[in-house]
């Protein structure tokens, strides 16, 4: 099938619910992609943050393929090795003592959300169900999510929305403190919007954030779905501010490309999701928990968290080398890590075309933003390429 075939049969037979580019990947390595067309690509996208060692790591492939010679999925009325030993490993390198697994981020921020309430009601305060989340956010498409999300593009035509959710201005204390009240639950936050534009939190946001809802007596949810997992150099964001949340959210990142997700708890706050309060069918399967552990494993092994850093770093100055050249259709660069966003002072979707048209692919993070999320152990000479590409798409 040939990538004009495959962009006819989706739009005969798929939902029209994605801009989606006219190419068929269908082979990755590394930091190549090939399309159906047989043309190769730099990835500079990662499949939005999840291919975090590139696409068919052979660590991953290895666990996978395993995995699938032993048992590829159990009900949660039983246990599975996979899924204890992931949970184990993710307890050990964070703040958590509880996790549960689920499949993507939307449904770990929905657990999240249910927990938040669960934890008040469990404590006698009913009516604490408010949850207080941020203008530019993202947390998903369900409708509970989609209701924590401030942004009114992804929910127009489909409301109303569930009740319970304010949005405050993203890194505005006063105005989060404001919004804290007698009905709050929990406060949601990512520390970088990345759907949002590649926002990063102001300098002390997340501690003030922890020391408000302590005051209050409220949770503080780290939607980590795209940072998590080393993308800001450190294994979680959280983790740069000094400031420790009651729960997390993961996605992406965790399977290296495999469907999993996960929501991270203290013992008190993890405990509140007692027998029947939620559940997964696929949450915890044993194939996607294999390969989550070999990812955690070779991020510490292959020391992949200094080389985001010092891989940010250079392709952070290579942006701003090239803003220099371009002058003001560069607007801004922002971002931690291999997470960056560069804000240009026209439409965007242009140049993510003309990108892909000269052989990378990146992808919109807002109207104006391009998104670049490499794989964290992409090499210097990718990034040369495509901050050369980029400045020949701005030139087009």
């Amino acid at each position: 099938m040939t990538n004009a075939e495959a962009v006819d049969l989706g739009h005969r037979v798929l939902t029209p619910n994605y801009k989606q580019q006219p190419i068929a990947l269908v082979r990755g390595e590394g930091t190549r992609v090939w399309d159906a067309d047989g043309r190769r690509y730099l990835d500079m996208l990662g499949g939005i943050a999840t291919c975090a060692l590139g696409h068919c790591h052979p660590a991953v492939r290895a666990a996978a393929e395993a995995q699938l010679g032993q048992i590829w999925h159990t009900s949660n009325g039983v246990y599975n090795l996979p899924s204890l030993r992931l949970a184990d490993e993710l307890c050990r390198r964070s703040f958590g003592r509880r996790v549960f697994l689920c499949n993507s981020g939307t449904e770990a921020n929905e657990a999240a959300i249910k927990l938040a309430r669960r934890f008040h009601f469990a404590a006698g305060a009913e009516e604490r169900v408010e949850i207080v989340c941020a203008v530019g956010s993202f947390h998903g498409r369900t409708l509970g999510a989609l209701a924590a999300t401030g942004q009114p593009k992804y929910q127009k035509g489909v409301g109303p929305m569930p009740a319970g959710f304010l949005h405050v201005p993203f890194g505005d204390e006063a105005a989060l403190r404001g919004a804290i009240g007698p009905r709050t639950a929990a406060v949601l936050l990512e520390a970088i919007q990345g759907e949002g534009g590649v926002r990063v939190a102001p300098r002390g946001y997340l501690a003030a954030v922890r020391k408000a809802c302590d005051e209050a007596g409220v949770l503080w949810i780290a939607d980590e779905v795209q940072t998590g997992m080393g993308r800001t150099g450190t294994l979680w964001a959280y983790e740069q501010e000094g400031a420790v949340p009651d729960v997390m959210t993961l996605a992406k990142a965790l399977g290296g490309g495999l469907p999993i997700g996960a929501m991270i708890a203290t013992e008190k706050a993890g405990a509140a999701l007692t027998p029947g309060t939620h559940a997964s069918t696929f949450g915890g399967n044993p194939v996607a928990c294999a390969a989550a552990v070999a990812v955690l494993e070779t991020i510490e092994r292959e020391g992949l968290l200094q080389s985001c850093r010092d891989a940010g770093e250079y392709l952070r100055g290579r942006l701003y080398e090239l803003r220099r050249r371009v002058g003001e259709r560069v607007v801004e660069i922002r971002g931690r890590g291999l997470l960056v966003g560069v804000e240009l002072s026209a439409e965007a979707a242009p140049v993510v075309a003309r990108c892909r048209e000269l052989g990378m692919i990146v992808n919109l993070a807002s109207e104006k933003v391009v998104r670049f999320a490499p794989a964290l152990n992409v090499e210097l000479p990718d990034l040369d390429e495509a901050t050369d590409i980029l400045e020949r798409a701005l030139a087009a």
